[in-house]
């Protein structure tokens, strides 16, 4: 090697010495870090029960536990469900149909892995039937032979014609219209009620067009006790995450706890944060009732019979291929 070459060499060994060097001192570590974080993507449906999802994520808590966190949002459950099978999400936020969840399960068993569910029933309030305010019908059994709509989905429309056989309601007629149009479609006289979720009851009531025929339908009708937990909506992650990062799912789970801790504790609060995710702002933003949240560690034996009641529905109603059980499903971080 001649003179010329062994000084280019020599200058070429520097100058890679050089750029580690100031790539160590400018932070290197912290950027191989960041590259070998996923990116987690988890969908939601915008509505209220994905609260918790919305705070952890405008509160910083996923970034304060070194995590990459997008929220992927869908035009229904069903949708998010999809995105996961497909590999497009890695988890679902509260909101996500249950339901919808286990017919992902049952076309690729044990791809989901629930943490959390919203319950809901008379008192934390997200399903109900609507109707228009001065309508004369007073209880579910008025509605017999009525065009009732329902959100959209195999587990709303299943839901809601399991209600309507059971409170007497029979000969119904169910059609399926997004829930963003339930309360100009009882307006316009295109249905005489409609089963749907909050914050439609409290959107009807607050500009004087349609009143609450009766909520925490599911809980009375489907699982018979109106106090029953309504395990309806569920965040998960999906198996194929959690066996390739185990530690990054425990800490988004931690995290998403901590969401879910300040709804309970600080659900005033934590309301503003429907803004931006969901269609709720404003003075409805203080109105719309909440559900109530449970993390899958703190299931009595008792919830997990009601979750089972309701899964059980759908394979008697023939939607489910096969029985499902809930508690394999369930994962504790």
């Amino acid at each position: 090697m001649s003179n010329r070459d062994l000084r280019t060499s020599r200058r070429r060994v520097l100058g890679a010495a050089a750029a580690a060097a100031a790539l160590a001192m400018t932070g290197a570590p912290s950027l191989v870090r960041a590259q070998s974080t996923p990116k987690i993507r988890i969908g939601y449906w915008p509505i209220a029960a994905g609260l918790p999802f919305y705070v952890a994520l405008e509160k910083g808590y996923f970034k304060e536990a070194g995590l990459d966190v997008e929220g992927l949002k869908f035009a229904g459950a069903q949708q998010v469900m999809e995105a996961v099978l497909a590999g497009r999400a890695d988890g679902t936020a509260n909101g996500t149909g249950s339901a919808n969840i286990a017919i992902g399960e049952l076309a690729q068993p044990g791809t989901f892995r629930i943490f959390a569910t919203n319950p809901s029933n008379a008192r934390n309030v997200l399903d109900e039937f609507i109707v228009a305010k001065d309508s004369p019908y007073k209880t579910m059994a008025d509605l017999k032979g009525k065009r009732v709509a329902s959100g959209p989905g195999i587990q709303n429309i299943t839901l809601a014609r399991q209600v309507l056989e059971k409170s007497g309601a029979v000969g119904a007629k169910v059609m399926e219209l997004p829930i963003g149009q339930h309360v100009a479609a009882i307006v316009a006289g295109q249905a005489d009620a409609c089963y749907t979720l909050e914050p439609t009851g409290t959107v009807g009531r607050m500009n004087g067009s349609t009143r609450v025929l009766e909520a925490g339908v599911i809980a009375k009708y489907v699982l018979g006790d109106p106090m029953a937990p309504w395990h309806g909506g569920s965040a998960s992650l999906s198996s194929a995450f959690v066996a390739k990062y185990p530690a990054e799912a425990k800490k988004y789970i931690a995290a998403y706890a901590k969401g879910i801790e300040f709804v309970r504790t600080k659900a005033g609060e934590a309301r503003q944060y429907m803004k931006g995710y969901t269609a709720i702002e404003g003075p409805l933003t203080t109105e719309v009732p909440l559900a109530a949240y449970m993390l899958a560690g703190e299931f009595s034996k008792s919830d997990i019979a009601y979750f089972q009641k309701f899964f059980d529905l759908f394979f008697e109603k023939g939607i489910f291929s096969s029985r499902l059980m809930v508690e394999p499903m369930l994962y504790k971080g």
